[in-house]
């Protein structure tokens, strides 16, 4: 299980560096073809601003985009006193405990650290899990928090969203640049209109299959965490395949933050699927039997 844990962690690391260093390219020849080298700090000035604003606001648009409800103690005991023992446990700050009114079984967390966390679940989830399994699977969302998962997520999803309005923002520059009769003007449009697809490559195409492999790494390392918290893997495990029997979406499904449920809010299709920010079911609970063997 340990060793599950430091790959994912380590292999989180490699792919953000990689994908950082893609920009940082692109910056660079951004500043070659404007003919201003300064600008190339402008632009990864504007990401880092724009990832830091998705930072902080993530938790806040993550419950508004869910129309989850906050909870006490006494709204429903069940959940609030699982999600407490686990806290406790752990060592951990009690976290905000939201409910989503959705038939769908589903659960998140967000929050940029364990003293700003916020957990939730679904009418449907409290209603077709035991308490074991209800126990796994608030084990994998603390799990989340724990590691810190909705930071790195959160900064893959500005880096990506920043990378798209670079593009939209070179296209646009080629564009006004076309209408110019200075021939420098023409060679620049030309590098813009380069820069525009690259950018919009990596924005659309290279950048979701990055932040995909980036949430399934945080996914395997959770429901590990998970399993650590409660010592008893069949609870997740069998969670899990109740959530995978499951076929509906969920009514108010954002693909903004489905990387954020432990299971996959929408529901996606066989082209979807190469892009989809959870493992298959089958794989995880395949991972869980192993770790269990190791208790």
């Amino acid at each position: 299980m340990y060793r599950a844990i430091a790959a994912n962690k380590r292999n989180t690391v490699i792919i953000i560096g990689l994908f950082v260093g893609l920009l940082t390219a692109i910056a660079v020849w951004w500043g070659q073809a404007s003919g201003n080298g300064s600008s190339a700090v402008l632009i990864v000035a504007f990401v880092l601003a724009y990832t830091v604003f998705q930072y902080f606001a993530a938790a806040r648009l993550a419950i508004t985009m869910s129309g989850a409800h906050q909870i006490e103690k006494r709204d429903n005991p069940r959940l609030w006193n699982i999600v407490e023992n686990l806290s406790i446990s752990e060592g951990m700050p009690m976290p905000k405990v939201y409910i989503i009114n959705d038939p769908a079984p589903n659960a998140f967390a967000t929050g940029r650290n364990p003293e700003k966390a916020v957990v939730a679940a679904t009418t449907g989830l409290l209603d077709i899990m035991d308490d074991n399994e209800l126990q796994g699977v608030m084990a994998h969302e603390m799990g989340h928090v724990k590691n810190y998962d909705i930071r790195v997520s959160t900064i893959v999803f500005g880096l990506v969203s920043a990378i798209g309005i670079l593009a939209d923002m070179a296209l646009r520059m080629a564009w006004y640049s076309s209408f110019s009769r200075n021939k420098n003007s023409g060679q620049l449009a030309l590098f813009m209109v380069a820069i525009g697809i690259v950018g919009w490559i990596i924005a659309f195409l290279i950048g979701p299959i990055v932040s995909a492999a980036v949430s399934r790494q945080r996914e395997y390392l959770a429901d590990a965490t998970g399993v650590e918290m409660t010592r008893y893997p069949d609870g997740l495990s069998s969670a899990l395949k109740k959530l995978g029997e499951y076929g509906r979406p969920m009514r108010k499904a954002n693909s903004a933050m489905a990387h954020m449920y432990i299971s996959d809010p929408l529901k996606p299709g066989m082209v979807e699927r190469a892009f989809s920010t959870h493992p298959p079911i089958p794989k995880r609970i395949e991972r869980l039997q192993q770790i269990g063997r190791t208790f």
